[in-house]
């Protein structure tokens, strides 16, 4: 059984419901969210649809008792989804609007839940526009925890914009400008072929509830609005958005990760075993590992150039493929002919779901070149990892931006209007940010802020005074 830590004996335990969107990056983080939660003695009601449960990590046994896993029925309401898909990682970066539709669904079972299990709070995403009012109409206190840094929501704009101001941002050039909420001097902006791949995809099906009134309402509707970030890391930022707000802004730091969680995905998994050996074989710091996250796709033309510019590098690679929803290729039949034996003595290519937070802690390896979604640049720095920035779509180039303007990170530079970028850039790129003199204040700096998001402790009080905040400010 589980004991309550001693600085919880005496006071009131809660009983938090939390409720992510319907992706393998946001689903982690809520549970290790709710773990922290648990840890701290709370009670946490985990809901989900059924395939999306199935796939969390186990929860540790410490903390069993105090985690609910819920399925909640899921219905595939637009016919032209694909069967049985329950995540954005089973349908096309086009498709993402119908997943949306289809997770409105969910407003009907999870209605009946906090009917028969109210909770002191629900703790929920940006994409159930229709939670906020749900709760308050039964006494539910809710916060929306964005896994969004605080420089992506404060340029989105307060809920006044999200939701009713339309016209103020109608085509992409609009989110390539700093907007005039923004006080101060920033790079963090979109490109214009970053928004304009938004605004195709959002524009191919039949319109549902937009993105920018999903964030609106979650922020609107909520009590408080937990940040997985720091003011330590983005002060101006946070200031900003509380003034934007006008509501309780609550960071709950980085989550860092733990390699442990990965521990059963890789039991007796022969493929990891191969890439460890070949790891345990190259020089500390020396490998450059690409991977791009599970809802960022590359075309043919873009993986094939990587994948040229990582040979011409020159430098050891270990290079992360997975499928691609909507491709009929496979991850090999889209890499230029010949490319895996011509880089066999120095270079791997690994196919499928791969261990990120173990290849990342390994002492060979230097470098990350990523999609720049908020998870991985949490693990990448948090592993102490020079990053090099190819951002693809969501707020993925807002990070880029953010991270360039505080030295922690290079981006391969693309052209505009349509994002294409060369071999000989991403080559330029690799051996500068990981080898060159020019890269050496990149990779101190990226040595400093280690321990603002790798460390765990670090983190953990800013979790502890969420749940502080929680306690002391529930409606009930």
């Amino acid at each position: 059984m589980y004991s309550l830590p001693s600085s919880m004996a005496n006071s009131k335990v809660l009983h938090v419901a939390v409720f992510p969107w319907l992706a393998m990056g946001h689903l982690i983080p809520f549970l290790q969210l709710s773990k922290l939660l648990a840890q701290n003695g709370h009670k946490v009601s985990f809901l989900s649809t059924p395939k999306n449960i199935l796939k969390l990590p186990k929860i540790p046994s410490n903390l069993s008792s105090l985690i609910d896993l819920i399925p909640l029925p899921f219905s595939h309401l637009p016919s032209d989804l694909p069967l049985h898909a329950e995540s954005s990682t089973e349908v096309p970066y086009s498709m993402q609007q119908l997943l949306k539709r289809a997770f409105d669904s969910l407003q009907l079972p999870l209605s009946s839940f906090l009917r028969s299990s109210p909770p002191d709070w629900v703790v929920y995403d940006y994409a159930p526009h229709w939670l906020p009012q749900l709760a308050k109409d039964l006494g539910v206190s809710c916060a929306f925890f964005s896994l969004f840094n605080a420089a992506n929501l404060a340029f989105i704009g307060p809920p006044s914009v999200l939701i009713d101001g339309g016209d103020l941002r109608t085509k992409a050039e609009d989110f390539a400008v700093v907007p005039d909420w923004v006080p101060f001097e920033s790079h963090v902006v979109y490109r214009i072929y970053e928004m304009a791949k938004y605004f195709e995809g959002a524009s191919i099906y039949e319109p549902t509830t937009p993105d920018t009134v999903r964030f609106g309402v979650a922020v609107e509707g909520s009590d408080v609005v937990a940040v997985r970030s720091s003011p330590e890391f983005e002060p101006e930022w946070f200031g900003l958005l509380r003034e934007l707000y006008r509501k309780p802004v609550v960071p709950v730091g980085f989550l860092p990760p733990e390699v442990i969680e990965e521990d059963e995905e890789v039991k007796g998994n022969d493929k990891w075993i191969g890439v460890k050996e070949w790891l345990d074989q190259q020089k500390v710091n020396s490998v450059v590992y690409v991977a791009f996250g599970t809802e960022a796709n590359l075309s043919r033309d873009e993986l094939s150039e990587l994948a040229t510019g990582l040979e011409l590098s020159e430098l050891p690679f270990l290079l992360v493929l997975r499928n691609f929803s909507g491709s009929d290729q496979t991850e090999l039949e889209m890499l230029p002919d010949g490319f895996v034996e011509r880089v066999k003595d120095r270079g791997m290519v690994y196919v499928g779901w791969a261990p990120q937070m173990r290849i990342l802690s390994h002492d060979s390896v230097g470098g990350f070149l990523t999609h720049c979604g908020w998870n991985s640049v949490i693990e990448g720095l948090g592993s102490g990892r020079v990053l090099i920035l190819l951002p693809l779509v969501n707020d993925q180039g807002l990070n880029a931006r953010l991270l360039t303007g505080k030295g922690l990170g290079l981006e391969v530079p693309r052209k505009e209007p349509d994002g294409s970028f060369t071999s000989d850039l991403v080559a330029e790129s690799v051996r500068l940010a990981m080898v060159e003199d020019s890269g050496e204040p990149l990779r101190e700096k990226t040595k400093e802020i280690r321990g603002m998001f790798g460390d765990r402790n670090r983190n953990d009080q800013n979790v502890e005074e969420f749940i502080h905040f929680l306690k002391e400010n529930r409606r009930k």
